[in-house]
């Protein structure tokens, strides 16, 4: 097996890619506070102070309570959907890219009844479908859903789809790995019965924790669901972290990472960062224009936080994405159905303007380089 190159690894790669991203100092730092077995007060200490930093940072202290996971974004949303659905009930899920279908595969798995409204990748719900099922089907007691559809970008429309499950009396389970803390979501206006989040994305954390953010007044309705799985029992989970307590080994570090995340956020506000988001998005939007770039999704339905690009003719993915690591630059590919036909620009993690500006001026570099071979 050959060595790795380490000091390709080591050296600062800008990671535009939506997931891991790139860190403070600080957060990364934060792992070496030392070794620490989960099972003293110490770490209880770190849990409490990252369930509370949590509904700090999104001003919800009063209507939620986090619920703490180790493992990828994945895991919390398995957590959410494994927990969420009582016997004999159904779930609505709504699907237009991998994530959404990622969802069904799951109520699979638990053999769940699931009725799925399935659109094509990058088509908007349609609301009135939507409506029309939760009106005919009394069975369903929940419904599922990505807010930002991470395969194209698209931001589906969360709060009108969170108004029809309040209007129907439906417990609404929203993927919000890619959104939360880059895109709004009012959870004043529209709650979310279970909001789904990880460290990695928005938040600036390390890979390692994930979580459910939880409305209280329904944690009742949840204890009463019979146990799917071990893992990825909610009810569970809150039990024991509510007593300073965790189920199983959890990683220590990247909590320690997580901890120093928030940190950052409450300093720079939700409010603030979801800003800077948006002109970023909207820089980088500009510049992808005046290369001569086609945008996937039209304006008015991307998220602030990754823009999906059409690959022109004549460029590989394969070719570009190399061109641009030698340049430091992490770019990502289309997914299933765009294999070979998109790639993603995320701008999610500490990323500084220059470092953007950089970007813009490799990823024109790369175009005009192929356009002159060509003439």
């Amino acid at each position: 097996m050959p060595t790795p190159n380490w000091e390709t690894i080591v050296k600062r790669n800008i990671l535009m890619n939506p997931g891991p991203v790139n860190v403070t100092d600080k957060v990364r730092d934060a792992q070496l506070r030392g070794d620490l077995c989960h099972r003293e007060p110490e770490f209880s200490e770190l849990m409490r102070s990252i369930r509370h930093k949590l509904v700090q940072a999104f001003n919800i202290e009063q209507e939620y309570t986090a619920i703490l996971i180790t493992g990828s974004g994945t895991a919390a949303l398995e957590m959410a959907v494994s927990s969420c659905l009582a016997p004999g009930r159904s779930m609505l899920v709504i699907q237009n890219g991998v994530y959404g279908e990622r969802i069904g595969k799951m109520a699979d798995v638990y053999r769940m009844d699931k009725c799925v409204l399935t659109y094509s990748w990058g088509e908007l719900p349609r609301l009135e479908a939507i409506e029309d099922t939760l009106k005919n089907d009394p069975s369903i007691e929940v419904v599922a859903m990505v807010h930002h559809e991470t395969t194209t970008g698209l931001l589906n429309p969360l709060p009108e789809i969170a108004a029809l499950a309040q209007k129907y009396d439906k417990r609404l389970v929203v993927d919000c790995v890619s959104s939360l803390g880059g895109d709004i979501i009012n959870l004043a206006e529209y709650p979310i019965d279970f909001v789904v989040g990880t460290a990695n994305k928005c938040i600036h954390g390390l890979p390692g924790v994930s979580f459910v953010l939880h409305r209280k007044k329904d944690l009742c309705r949840v204890e009463d669901i019979p146990a799917r799985s071990i893992y990825f029992n909610l009810a569970d989970h809150h039990k024991a972290q509510e007593q300073g307590d965790t189920l199983f080994t959890p990683a220590v570090q990247a909590h320690y990472a997580f901890d120093a995340a928030l940190d950052e956020l409450i300093e720079e506000t939700v409010k603030k960062r979801i800003a800077r988001y948006r002109r970023t998005a909207e820089r980088l939007r500009k510049g992808f224009e005046e290369i001569g770039l086609e945008l996937l999704i039209p304006e008015g339905r991307r998220s602030n936080c990754l823009t999906a690009l059409k690959l022109p003719d004549g460029i590989s993915y394969p070719w570009l994405h190399d061109r641009l690591k030698e340049n430091g630059f992490i770019i990502y590919a289309g997914q299933g159905l765009f294999n070979n036909k998109i790639f993603r620009i995320a701008n999610m993690g500490d990323i500084r303007n220059e470092e953007f500006e950089k970007f813009l001026k490799v990823l024109k570099e790369c175009f005009v380089t192929t356009r002159k071979a060509g003439e």
